[in-house]
């Protein structure tokens, strides 16, 4: 392993205090505040390590603000209304959506935008592209005022840290960070631990077998829990839009991305994104049981076409040049293909009771 100073600084904490769980290991890697991957890099874009849907189309933007114009209305027109982006990246996505909601002047004038974002390097760059739209950041969603709100996240919950229990002889153990003979980070079990089941959903404790891995993010369902208890109290709906699965099930889904390709997860800690892919089951529930309903989770192809995705298409075409249409169409299309972002990729909407089904979940079954 190629030393830098964050990887000093984790090794230096295992020597003092024994091997860290995967999740403590993350958070050090993507958030710690001088050395982390957020903290000291640009990572999206192609000069980055990912692109994400704002970047690849405008249309996917502009289809969510169409989104939250559609919610404003079913929660009463309220003026004013949070709008909040979790993870705003670039701020390209709200640039885009901000740009849509222009077409209904009132809707504009009466949103609120808040950035909860940690990453000084992003917020830089979120205040050069949204500074005409006065906002205003925030470390944590707990952090936003009360009143109406409107919440998107766009490849927010991949992002947080996460365990890895893994099925022993008898009961699960913890999936831990330590140092080899050479200094690297390497994986290995912790003590099996009767306590451990209690994270896992009964089916799969009842059938797993000897080394199987069980993946669960305790960030997510204490923000899904947050974001329940807030969409009880205050009419809205929140928008989550991720790379992740339905039913819970036993899997492995740690990743790593640097410059656009996959590399060792445990390499080089702050050079590399790490990500899971997201138990939107589970997340639902969180939110469920603090008082919210949620609707989805749907595929984004299919939530994205419900929305219009092919009118708006058709609308930038034809004032494009034929390159542009091409790089327009490229782009929806990668969107949308089952094979590409449109199944992989879900749209789970969280709404507070009593509201009626967002646009874009209503052919879905939906959850109470």
């Amino acid at each position: 392993m190629t030393e830098n100073a964050l990887a000093v600084k984790i090794a230096r904490r295992i020597r003092s205090e024994g091997p860290l769980t995967l999740a403590a290991y993350m958070a050090i890697a993507l958030h710690d505040p001088d050395l982390g991957y957020y903290a000291t890099r640009r990572p999206i874009g192609a000069a980055g390590d990912f692109v994400t849907a704002p970047e690849i189309s405008q249309v996917f933007g502009e289809l969510i603000g169409l989104w939250c114009a559609l919610v404003w209305e079913q929660i009463g027109r309220p003026d004013p209304v949070i709008l909040a982006e979790l993870g705003p990246g670039s701020g390209i996505l709200a640039s885009d959506l901000l740009r849509a909601a222009s077409a209904l002047p009132e809707f504009r004038c009466s949103l609120r935008l808040y950035l909860v974002e940690t990453s000084p390097v992003l917020r830089a760059e979120q205040q050069r592209r949204l500074a005409f739209a006065d906002p205003v950041w925030l470390a944590r969603v707990e952090e936003l005022p009360a009143g109406p709100v409107l919440i998107v996240a766009n490849e927010f919950l991949d992002a947080l840290p996460i365990r890895q229990l893994v099925r022993g002889h008898r009961y699960w153990s913890e999936r831990m960070v330590t140092l080899d003979r050479e200094r690297g980070f390497v994986f290995v079990n912790g003590p099996e631990n009767p306590m451990l089941s209690v994270f896992v959903p009964e089916t799969l404790s009842n059938t797993a077998q000897p080394g199987e891995v069980f993946e669960f993010c305790p960030a997510a369902l204490a923000l899904g829990a947050a974001i329940g208890a807030r969409l009880k109290h205050d009419r809205g709906a929140a928008l989550f839009i991720d790379y992740g699965y339905v039913a819970g099930r036993s899997r492995m889904s740690l990743s790593a991305l640097a410059h656009h390709q996959p590399v060792d997860v445990l390499a080089s800690p702050g050079n590399a994104d790490l990500s899971a892919h997201v138990d939107f089951a589970a997340f639902a529930h969180a939110a469920r049981g603090t008082g919210a309903n949620t609707r989805g989770p749907v595929p984004q192809g299919r939530f994205l076409a419900g929305l219009g995705a092919a009118g708006r298409l058709a609308a930038l075409s034809e004032r494009a040049t034929p390159n542009q249409r091409r790089r327009l169409e490229s782009g929806v299309e990668r969107l949308l293909d089952p094979a590409q972002m449109g199944d992989l990729f879900k749209a789970l909407a969280l709404v507070s009771p009593g509201l009626p089904t967002p646009f874009g979940f209503d052919f879905a079954e939906t959850q109470r």
